[in-house]
């Protein structure tokens, strides 16, 4: 069975690779990214390289990659390749509108760039499945309208960012190609996601707080944050990657939209105590936002920073997320054996 995977070279989209390869012996992975491999890349991926083909272009210029990919048995896609621009969690990068830096590419890359892709796979006579991954960007800042309840997938949709709003419209028309098409298809929702192959990429420099703080407990530096009560939905990037797959393989989907989170939240102190667990000397100081070196807005607790929702996914498939503990703690040694052993500390 032959995978799809747009974007994969990058963050979240190379874990999935790597779990669909390492599931089946005789699975194969074709990625199509802007980007190669870059080193962190062909060590992650070096196990199964022999089973992993890389074809380099730009997702909105067919002409780069469409002959390519007519050469492979393709299966399902999972198109994920977008351009995150969004900088946060230290003064200066709260500072910043990186969207004002190319706005028009935000909207090529992430609309356009899936209409190029649905072309293509719209004329696949073997093709399966589709799953496109959108973002808890999509969601409003508040609700629901009743506190504690996670939040839905229907309703509460009114994204305020290029980037939030470029993801919805790609929804939709993934929705609508589907009808006209007969595809198999449904758009994934992630929320706060870290994790194995967390690093700034070409198209992403995003660091959400699990990634920070735990790159700051094991470098032995002082955590700094603004408020230790800020929350988020965190969810490692392996959680994300199997509850893709689970959907490629649901005998039946009944949604279009499907939740990917944690279902709870999690607050900057609880993270720091995991933390702490693993770093026993850890010293965190509170400290106002001029001197912090982990900013969140103490007043998002709810709507897309909230809890999402994971009730159609769990009906849907067998998938159930790990513990946020857990998760972090495993992250922690994943950075131990594949980021500092590779750099010799």
């Amino acid at each position: 069975m032959t995978l799809l995977v747009t974007g994969g070279t990058g963050f979240v989209m190379s874990v999935l690779a790597r779990a669909w390869l390492d599931r089946d012996p005789k699975a194969r992975v074709v990625i199509l990214d802007r980007a190669g491999l870059d080193a962190m890349a062909e060590r992650y991926f070096a196990p199964v390289r022999d089973r992993l083909s890389v074809i380099t272009g730009d997702i909105c210029d067919p002409s780069q990659w469409a002959d390519a990919l007519d050469s492979y048995d393709i299966r399902y896609i999972v198109h994920g390749a977008t351009i995150t621009p969004i900088s946060r969690g230290s003064p200066a990068e709260a500072k910043r509108q990186p969207e004002a830096e190319d706005p028009a590419r935000i909207v090529d890359v992430n609309l356009m760039g899936t209409v190029h892709i649905l072309e293509w796979a719209r004329r696949q006579a073997n093709l399966k499945r589709i799953v496109y991954v959108s973002s808890g960007a999509i969601y409003r800042h508040h609700g629901p309208d009743w506190t504690g309840e996670p939040l839905p997938e229907d309703g509460y949709v009114a994204p305020l960012t290029l980037y939030g709003i470029s993801k919805f419209a790609a929804e939709m028309v993934v929705n609508r190609y589907a009808d006209l098409f007969g595809l198999s298809a449904a758009s994934v929702r992630l929320a706060s996601v870290y994790g194995p192959m967390d690093r700034v990429t070409g198209s992403r420099n995003l660091r959400h707080v699990p990634n920070r703080v735990a790159h700051m407990a094991l470098a032995g530096e002082t955590i700094r944050p603004n408020s230790l009560e800020p929350v988020g939905d965190y969810l490692s990037s392996t959680d994300v990657a199997e509850a893709i797959i689970a959907l490629l393989f649901a005998e039946r989907l009944r949604y279009r939209h499907y939740n990917i989170g944690s279902g709870e939240t999690s607050t900057i102190g609880d993270v720091i105590e995991w933390a702490m667990e693993r770093a026993p000397g850890l010293k965190i100081e509170v400290s106002p936002a001029e001197t912090a070196n982990i900013i969140q807005d103490v007043s998002l607790k709810d709507g897309m920073w909230g809890a999402y929702d994971i009730a159609r996914i769990e009906r849907d498939t067998s998938w159930r997320p790990r513990s946020a503990r857990q998760s972090f703690h495993d992250y922690m040694d994943w950075i131990i054996e594949n980021e500092l052993q590779s750099e010799g500390k």
